[in-house]
């Protein structure tokens, strides 16, 4: 594979890189990313054949000895609707990615506090691909560490809130992280140790890549969010019964810029890309030994860095490959700041 350079408006250079060949596909990578790590195993104890405990002698059952997690079901009920939320800060500075998971089809969700601390703008990205800008925030307390954000969506996977407070102790429930976080975002058999009021107690082989994924039941319900202190649902559904109805999504910085006196006006900063996959090369196309094709398209950037329209300059004289880059460039998306333009030439080549 030859590979090709291509120059942006505004200043910036990149390089895109997309080739065919041996059933091979293209990848692409973001940076800033947390890497998933493998969890420890668990084993469950298993009573040897022919045992029994008197009737004199019986004991309340132990979370070993209760019934194991559907953890496939939970993984294709639950999974779906468990994300990576994505923070930038007021320059475009990526600050942190943790998970989070939504509780309604319109695209509001739950994350951390801490998630959000010091964010101008966030993106949502979903295990099959999709990016969704974030709006803003609903409400937030870093007492709780509890956060509400709204996604710009049409229709998402949402998990529902267990309605019963009183979730015994040495209950399984199952952790469920985000598919992005490979085997680490895979669901976990965990017990309820303790309960409190306005806390949970839980035991089980949890990451720091887990924080902020949901706690479910065996049915899928949310009972409780993995955090620094895990919440049980009905403090979460309390604290979402105070947002009011017409509550509108704002980031912190733009509420408290509204509040104080309009500073003067700063340099606005240059246009920078923070996420630009290579398109990839369709399995579909026939190509020979060699080829190439090559297109030039524009991109429109509003400003919070996203891409409003995408059109062909100069097509690449094969309708796939066209369609292959306007769905990827699509998805590229700039540091916020102003409305911006940009031509970008792209090549495929065959090896």
């Amino acid at each position: 594979m030859r590979p090709f350079r291509f120059t942006l408006g505004c200043s910036l250079c990149l390089a895109i890189f997309a080739t065919a060949g041996c059933g091979r596909k293209s990848t692409s990578q973001i940076g800033g990313e947390p890497s998933a790590t493998r969890s420890p195993s668990v084993s469950t104890p298993v009573r040897s054949p022919g045992s029994s405990a008197l009737p004199s002698q019986a004991q309340p059952p132990q979370a070993s000895q209760r019934p194991a997690l559907d953890l496939s079901r939970l993984e294709n009920s639950v999974q779906p609707a468990v994300f990576w939320i994505t923070v930038f800060d007021s320059s475009g500075k990526l600050l942190r990615t943790e998970t989070a998971f939504f509780i309604s089809g319109d695209g509001r969700f739950i994350t951390t506090a801490h998630a959000i601390k010091d964010g101008a703008n966030a993106v949502a990205k979903m295990a099959d691909g999709r990016i969704h800008d974030v709006t803003g925030v609903l409400a937030a307390s870093t007492t709780l560490d509890l956060a509400v954000l709204q996604a710009d969506v049409k229709y998402v996977p949402f998990l529902t809130l267990n309605k019963n407070p009183d979730l015994e102790t040495n209950r399984r429930v199952g952790v469920v992280g985000s598919g992005l976080a490979g085997t680490d975002g895979a669901p976990r058999d965990v017990t309820i140790v303790t309960r409190q009021s306005d806390r949970l107690e839980i035991a089980g082989p949890i990451s720091s890549n887990l924080i902020g994924s949901p706690i479910v039941s065996e049915k899928g319900e949310v009972v409780g969010g993995e955090k620094a202190t895990v919440r049980p649902s009905n403090i979460v559904d309390s604290f979402l019964g105070g947002i009011a109805s017409d509550a509108k999504p704002r980031w912190p910085e733009t509420a408290q810029a509204a509040a104080t006196p309009t500073p003067a006006p700063r340099p606005t900063p240059k246009p920078r890309l923070i996420y630009a996959p290579a398109p990839a090369f369709p399995s579909d196309v026939r190509s020979r030994p060699g080829g190439a094709w090559s297109g030039r398209f524009r991109l429109n950037f509003n400003a919070r860095g996203n891409v409003t329209n995408v059109q062909v300059v100069q097509s690449t004289g094969n309708v796939a490959l066209d369609q292959s880059a306007l769905n990827t460039l699509r998805q590229w998306k700039s540091g916020p700041g102003q409305e911006w333009a940009a031509t970008v030439p792209v090549t495929f080549q065959s090896r």
